[in-house]
């Protein structure tokens, strides 16, 4: 699999409007803290620029499932 990214709602989507509901919804998010994992492509980052204000986004590990720890420095 391609990079992948990791998007979750964190803000309700109640009060925007329908395009942005309709974006949200074409990402896999109906409900809130509700995360998927989507392919890294620009339609994808264009579809998160549009709801930037509703998501938080962070890149996912494509070769492992166990998130990366930090190396101190020697």
């Amino acid at each position: 699999m391609a990079a992948a990214i990791r998007v979750k709602l964190v803000k309700s989507s109640i009060g925007y409007n329908q395009r942005q509901k309709d974006t949200l919804q074409a990402l896999g998010l109906k409900r809130m803290h509700q995360t998927v994992v989507q392919e890294d492509n620009p339609a994808i980052r264009g579809m998160i620029a549009k709801v930037a204000h509703l998501v938080e986004v962070e890149n996912v590990n494509s070769g492992s499932s166990e998130p990366q720890q930090a190396t101190k420095p020697s």
